[in-house]
Formats: structure tokens, sequence, C-alpha cells
């Protein structure tokens, strides 16, 4: 299903056509080379594909899109506002400690962590129980904690309260649609957590 916004639609298209080209040269890439000079030479000029460091690569593709788009307002643009919102997600996907516990219809877990982590945290967490709000039989909420949040999320559909909890934490943070749009809203300078 293609979303309907034409923000939406762009991106998706660009990252269809990012995911094909990525595919064509890395299949180009593994093809067994011939023992030969010519076969050698090719091999010479293949270039990676990926970029190194994902969030570099994300910011990359952003670039690209704002790069493609001609109405792009250059002087709203903030890639600074992207970046650090690519290293909040990175603490909180590889630094918080999530404990959870099963509850009636879902699951309460505390996100915890200090430092750079508990800021990332408590910038992220709260923002991404109103986009899980919006999906389907879903309500997510937060409270604060003195070292971090805890999230709560519950179904009001009894066949969902499994899919909650076997999502866990991480798989509740990258649930919905709604990240590459937000980076790119983030990027153009019209959106913010």
């Amino acid at each position: 299903m293609l979303p309907k916004h034409p923000v939406l639609l762009t991106a998706a298209m660009l990252m269809m056509v990012g995911l094909a080209n990525h595919m064509a040269r890395s299949q180009s890439a593994l093809a067994p080379a011939h023992h030969s000079h010519a076969g050698m030479a090719s091999a010479q000029t293949t270039l990676p594909t990926l970029p190194g460091q994902d969030a570099f690569g994300a910011v990359q593709e952003i670039v690209r899109i704002l790069e493609a788009d001609p109405t792009t307002d250059w002087t709203r643009v903030n890639l600074e506002a992207l970046r650090e919102h690519l290293i909040d997600m990175n603490e909180v996907t590889l630094k918080a400690s999530a404990v959870a516990r099963p509850i009636d219809n879902g699951v309460s877990i505390m996100v915890t962590g200090d430092g750079r982590t508990l800021d990332a945290i408590r910038r992220m967490i709260p923002a991404h129980a109103r986009e899980l709000s919006q999906l389907p039989n879903w309500i997510a909420s937060t409270a604060p904690l003195a070292n971090g949040t805890r999230l709560t999320v519950t179904t009001t559909d009894p066949g969902g309260v499994a899919r909650i909890r076997g999502l866990g934490f991480i798989g509740l943070m990258v649930s919905g649609s709604h990240h590459q749009p937000h980076h790119l809203a983030m990027a153009r300078g019209t959106h913010i957590h």
C-alpha cells in the first residue's frame, strides 16, 4: 500500500529505486570473475554500495531526496537536527536498558539509562508513544521515571496482545511507518518531535 501524501509517495518511490539499484549492484559485484585481465579490471572498478555507517547512510539518502526535489527550501534545511535525532536513536536502540513485564492487554516496559542515553530516552519514548497510539487498536502511554521512562502499550484487540508482547521494546519502537517521513520532515526543518 503506497502512502497518499506526495512527500511520502516520493520518499517511498526513491527508497524502492535505491533498493533496486543496490540489488543490481550487489548482484553484479557477486558475479563470478573471469580469469582474465578484463575480469580483474572490472572487479577493481566495482565500488562499494553501502556508506559504511548507518546514520551516515540515512543522512545521505535524505540529502539525495532534498537535492532531487526542486521545491526544497534550503534556507530551512536542518541536517544537524536529523543527525542529533539519529544519535538519539542509536542511544535508545543500543544503550538503553529495557525491562518488559506483561500487563493486562499488553506490556509495560521500563526504559532506563544515564547521561546522553537518558536524555535520548526522554526525548524519544514519549514522542514514539504518540505515534504508536495512531496504530489501529493500540493505546500507548508513558510515565517519567527517575532514570528513564515507562512505556505502556495495550490493545483493544484480544488477539493482538501476544503481538505487542512479542514485539517487545525494540519491535514497538520500529512499529509504524512514520520514521522515514519524520526524518525527511526534520531535515526539511518542518517537524521535530
